[in-house]
């Protein structure tokens, strides 16, 4: 029986991995595969903090796969290019991968078509790999997706989810195939110095901890900014050490309101999936233009630099903007904040902040980042797509005591809870004291322009 390949991309774990299950079945021998793609590097997605977690994962892969008996054949080069190369050294009539879901990933599943196919491979490309529930699964009536999350939330809770599979106890990986050293953090620079280690063994055991911890309690608290009480696993879902399906199925198991708003934030990324499938365009177009004339590099520079140091004069943006340069991630309500401010405070183009988070956050993926972000900006699926937040209002709502704010913005840790979050209002000899900006612009003058912009006034 010949050998089978299994081409890992976003999907770097042993646990519920419906192609490797597959390929594991078809053949005795199989190639675990993973390419370190330069078109990745060409449109700037192997920013330092991802790449560092890639590393860890890559390493994390190889060891499982190794006390398996296996290992994982990591290859640098063009994709179609290096599997098919991997194809030829160990005669391999199938390939397996999940499925993709942005317009890259769908021209790369186009390329090695291309390429295996006049070889007489068969290219197997396996769905809920990446999400709970396949983009295209569920649609409405007249559409191929849905643009609305709650329709869409009821459908999808309603799906049967597969049955999520066991790690395997054994991989053999056929000789001479041809492999290059582990990418490492080693040589990395400009890394955010609290960046978690990546692996699938490290978010197994993270997802485990906090399910004990702050799962109960994760409805009441995932918008306390000051308490932490998220479940930090996006970056493993992004890269796939960790399945959303697994997770849907263990939190169901878990049960009670915590486990249900956990489960509804994991559908969310699923209907942004959805999305993004059907319109591929929308990474980097309105999915609903407003008719925006954004203020971009040129005409708001200062503002733009300020936001992005953290130096605003809004105590709650600073705080956010902060933890994501240190930490390589930011709390879910900043980053809805942050992004508020930036498009619709400041009238600044969407793209720019969409893609400074890429540039720093570690779980950066471009189906929830810039889908998230049109949600903010007002030009995606929002329902309410006016809406501009108030970074004071929300900033003591969700950090009351200001304990998140003085936790990332050291200037004002000796200011009194009532000022932490107008720090304007300090009488003028201790404003003056204060290493800390003034506003950039008055919130009304912001919400003035933004409604003039879009015709609201």
């Amino acid at each position: 029986m010949t050998p089978a390949v299994v081409l890992f991309t976003s999907d770097l774990r042993l646990h519920d991995h419906p192609p490797l299950r597959a390929a594991l079945a078809a053949a005795e021998e199989v190639v675990p595969v993973f390419v370190l793609d330069p078109g990745v590097h060409a449109v700037r997605f192997d920013a330092p903090n991802r790449a560092a977690f890639l590393a860890d994962c890559l390493a994390d892969l190889d060891s499982s796969l190794r006390r398996r008996g296996g290992r994982l054949v990591v290859r640098s080069g063009p994709v179609a290019r290096e599997v098919g190369a991997v194809v030829g050294e160990c005669g391999a009539t199938q390939v397996h991968m999940a499925e993709a879901v942005t317009g890259y990933g769908h021209r790369r599943e186009e390329r090695l078509r291309g390429l295996l196919g006049p070889l007489g491979v068969t290219l197997h490309v396996h769905d809920t790999v990446t999400t709970a529930v396949a983009p295209g699964r569920v649609t409405p009536s007249g559409s191929d997706h849905y643009a609305v999350f709650t329709p869409y939330f009821r459908r999808w809770s309603a799906e049967r989810l597969r049955e999520v599979c066991p790690a395997p106890r054994t991989v053999r990986v056929p000789d001479g195939v041809r492999g290059e050293p582990l990418p490492t953090r080693d040589a990395l620079r400009g890394l955010s110095p609290g960046l978690p280690a990546g692996g699938e063994k490290a978010g197994r055991e993270w997802f485990s901890r906090w399910a004990r911890s702050g799962l109960a309690g994760y409805g009441e608290r995932h918008d306390d900014l000051a308490g932490d009480a998220t479940s930090r696993l996006s970056p493993y879902l992004h890269f796939g050490a960790l399945s959303a399906s697994e997770l849907v199925q263990r939190a169901r198991a878990h049960g009670g309101p915590g486990a249900e708003a956990f489960v509804r934030q994991l559908c969310w990324r699923d209907f942004h999936h959805q999305v993004l499938a059907a319109r591929p365009e929308a990474s980097v177009r309105d999915y609903r233009t407003r008719h925006d004339r954004w203020r971009g590099e040129k005409d708001a520079a200062e503002d733009i630099a300020a936001w992005r140091e953290g130096r605003t004069g809004y105590p709650v943006v600073d705080a956010a903007m902060r933890q994501l340069r240190h930490e390589g991630w930011m709390h879910n309500r900043a980053r809805l904040l942050t992004a508020s401010f930036l498009t619709k405070t400041l009238y600044v183009d969407w793209r720019i902040g969409a893609r400074h988070f890429l540039d720093l956050l570690v779980d950066g993926d471009i189906v929830n980042n810039q889908l998230n972000w049109q949600w903010v900006a007002g030009t995606g699926t929002d329902t309410r797509p006016h809406r501009v937040l108030n970074p004071t209002v929300q900033g003591k709502r969700f950090d009351p005591r200001g304990t998140y704010v003085r936790r990332w913005v050291p200037e004002l840790r000796d200011v009194e809870d009532r000022f932490v979050h107008e720090p304007w209002r300090l009488p003028p000899v201790r404003r003056a004291r204060l290493d800390y900006p003034e506003p950039l612009i008055g919130l009304s003058d912001g919400l003035a322009r933004f409604r003039h912009a879009r015709g609201r006034d």
